[in-house]
């Protein structure tokens, strides 16, 4: 990037105790505490200062973790809605919308929010770090980490389940620096997790840490950001459909900054996040009032999860009993865990693209279909300020305008791999 960045200056801070200690690189937890916890940064500047567009999404660098600026980003857009807005009879619906479609300004060319923690978490490693970074997702986050790290040159190895690889596509041949491991055919999400986990344990590997790590939170909350400095203050409610939750965490911690800037009202925005049925752990859980999961046969899960049409929205093992996580975001918002089916997002992802005139992804139609039931059953009142956020679009416009490129597999494991061998045959890929 041609102007010139100053780090940003922040602090962390352990949830469950309120202890503040320095950032002395990659730490995703709270040094010698027992219980736990999230770990959140703490900015220097209180009162954001948001850059120009030209910034891509380090036009919110005051409130992202970062130690560098990388190319190719693009920031959240948040445009006020006519078209879906008339449909359910809301005068005050506000779209933020990651995706690609140039005509709006938004240019992801994984066309999925998953940027904005590639973007983040990247930019927060330092030229020092010298390891692979090790990456777990069930499709969007790999392919966003992997487009950023190859345009980069930041070393990546991504686990995903075979059965998720149509989800790697790239409009460009990737650098070498990137590479793909799978969990076989018949495996999830919560699989490819297990494999991450067990090669970044190895020497020379770290891992991106998922929600533990506060440039993921902080990346995604610049979908929070976005609408409140469009809107000019911070929404009523807040729709989004979930997986692990790390969005709605995000938005919630994003709004809590929002709260301590001073400018943009003192609004709790209610946290209206949406499961895909029939894999529906985390509502579960809440409707249950209990912050533990609930015990969840492995087997019924995969299951469930080959049913569900937006399985990027299936994770086992959410971080929704920790300390500053899932649980305390719901209720510290009043907020509530609404479903939708197949059926009802599929409707709901086509009246989006006809009133608004953009593809969205399965994951976005979920989140879509419960604010029209929201709207339907007079759960939000119509003259809320109600942010959607859409998650991920115009794949069909990108992929209609752009030659594809599927990344493969370098190895495929079994779901429960022996550690020794997964040692041997990856050092084998990094030599």
């Amino acid at each position: 990037m041609s102007k010139q960045f100053i780090p940003t200056n922040y602090k962390l801070q352990s949830v469950k105790t309120g202890k503040i200690f320095e950032d002395k690189g990659w730490m995703l937890e709270a040094p010698d505490e027992t219980e736990p916890t999230l770990i959140r940064a703490i900015y220097e500047k209180t009162q954001i200062e948001v850059k120009d567009n030209s910034w891509g999404l380090y036009k919110f660098a005051d409130w992202l973790p970062i130690s560098r600026t990388l190319k190719g980003s693009s920031a959240p857009v948040t445009y006020k809605s006519e078209g879906l807005a008339k449909e359910l009879g809301l005068k005050n619906l506000w779209i933020t919308f990651s995706g690609y479609w140039p005509e709006k300004n938004a240019t992801f060319n994984t066309c999925s929010f998953k940027e904005t923690e590639a973007y983040s978490v990247c930019g927060r490693m330092t030229p020092e770090m010298d390891n692979v970074l090790v990456v777990a997702s069930a499709g969007n986050t790999s392919r966003s980490f992997a487009k950023v790290c190859s345009d980069n040159n930041i070393p990546l190895l991504i686990c995903v389940p075979e059965d998720n690889l149509d989800a790697l596509w790239f409009d460009a041949p990737l650098n070498d620096c990137v590479k793909l491991v799978s969990s076989r055919t018949g495996s999830d999400y919560f699989d490819a997790i297990h494999l991450s986990n067990i090669i970044a344990g190895f020497e020379g590997f770290v891992p991106e840490g998922g929600a533990k790590n506060v440039a993921r939170r902080d990346g995604m909350s610049t979908t929070m950001l976005s609408a409140t400095t469009t809107i000019g203050e911070i929404p009523d409610y807040y729709f989004q459909g979930i997986g692990s939750g790390t969005g709605a965490i995000a938005a919630w911690e994003g709004n809590l900054r929002l709260l301590a800037d001073g400018r943009f009202g003192d609004t709790k925005m209610k946290l209206l996040i949406a499961q895909n049925i029939p894999f529906t752990p985390v509502h579960d859980a809440w409707k249950a009032d209990s912050r533990a999961m609930l015990p969840l046969d492995e087997e019924l899960a995969r299951n469930q999860v080959e049913e569900m049409d937006a399985k990027v929205l299936s994770n086992r093992k959410p971080p929704y009993p920790v300390f500053g996580g899932l649980y305390d975001a719901l209720k510290d918002t009043s907020g509530e865990v609404l479903l939708a089916t197949n059926e009802e997002a599929r409707k709901a992802g086509k009246l989006f693209e006809k009133t608004e005139g953009i593809d969205i992804h399965p994951a976005a139609a979920v989140a879509t279909a419960t604010l029209i039931e929201a709207a339907k059953n007079g759960k939000i009142e119509k003259d809320a300020i109600i942010m959607l956020n859409i998650t991920g679009g115009g794949e069909q416009k990108f992929k209609a305008e752009n030659e594809l490129f599927y990344l493969k597999p370098e190895i495929i494991f079994d779901i429960n791999p022996d550690v020794e061998d997964v040692k041997s045959k990856i050092s084998e890929l990094f030599k």
